[in-house]
């Protein structure tokens, strides 16, 4: 399967579009035939949805793309002082939903901190509060119990929050991503300089320490989420970097100890951004799933 090219960030931001959200300015982008079938892409942290250049172009041949930069994250606000919640970032992912009139069963492909928000989006859908036609989960903290934080994640969590995330810099998100991608599959120094710039934006690195309390938030809702992972008959898959330090091949041994009928695909030697680290092979594994669904 050949790869469309990535999309430059500066090419990425000038297709953005702008949502009011409770009076902060959300970026968000669409893309694909406004019939296609609707596919929700929920991007990590402390990155934003570039994460899902690679993927963008083939899947926009198939699908109707929806995307933004949640709340505190790459283009989008990023207010001081604010009380930032996996919660909320649902009720974006709605309020986006809503703002460009998709009303259909929407189907979610989610990473990192966006799993959390799918897992949300899921217990939502079981309460019937809206429709989802199917999720599928990159790397993420599923289930706290085997969610490995790096050390810069424990520290912004502490004390010395404000202080930890005021002094992350370039130099510190290549140190830490160089621990979770895979050995062979490292970013470049030039993804590097996009990525921080997504983070460094708008004084980002000085509302770190609030987003990172989406860690005990997890824990909080862990029995409403996995309950609902459990009851549903919405279609679900992991595409997982088995490599990964913090939720690779352990997150899946736990899921599938968790999940009945388990539907998961380690990839060998890949770390914690598979959508940027092997872009082809989490396209394949994505088309077969959801071609399986049809």
């Amino acid at each position: 399967m050949n790869l469309w090219p990535g999309i430059a960030l500066e090419a990425w931001r000038a297709q953005s579009r702008t949502l009011d959200f409770r009076g902060h300015a959300i970026r968000y982008w669409v893309a694909g035939a406004v019939e296609a079938e609707p596919l929700l892409l929920i991007h990590g942290f402390p990155t934003a949805s570039w994460d899902w250049h690679r993927l963008w172009a083939p899947l926009a041949e198939r699908y109707r793309l929806i995307a933004c930069d949640m709340l505190g994250f790459g283009y989008s606000a990023k207010p001081r002082g604010h009380a930032y919640s996996l919660l909320e970032q649902t009720d974006l992912q709605q309020a986006l939903l809503a703002h460009i009139g998709e009303r259909r069963r929407v189907h979610v492909l989610a990473h990192d901190y966006g799993d959390s928000v799918a897992q949300e989006l899921l217990a939502r859908h079981q309460e019937g509060r809206l429709q989802l036609a199917s999720c599928v989960f990159l790397n993420g903290g599923l289930f706290p119990e085997t969610h490995h934080p790096v050390r810069v994640q424990k520290l912004l969590l502490g004390p010395l929050g404000p202080l930890i995330g005021r002094l992350f810099s370039r130099r510190r998100l290549a140190q830490s991503f160089a621990r979770i991608f895979g050995p062979h599959s490292q970013a470049s120094d030039a993804e590097l300089d996009d990525l921080w710039q997504l983070i460094e934006h708008n004084g980002g690195p000085a509302v770190m320490h609030r987003l990172i309390r989406y860690m005990p938030e997890r824990r909080q809702q862990r029995e409403r989420w996995v309950s609902a992972m459990q009851a549903t008959r919405v279609p679900m898959r992991v595409i997982d970097g088995a490599f990964d330090p913090i939720s690779g091949a352990h997150m899946v041994a736990r899921y599938r100890e968790l999940i009945e009928a388990a539907d998961t695909v380690l990839l060998d030697g890949i770390g914690h951004y598979p959508q940027l680290e092997a872009p082809t092979e989490v396209l394949e594994h994505y088309l077969q799933f959801r071609d399986r669904l049809e």
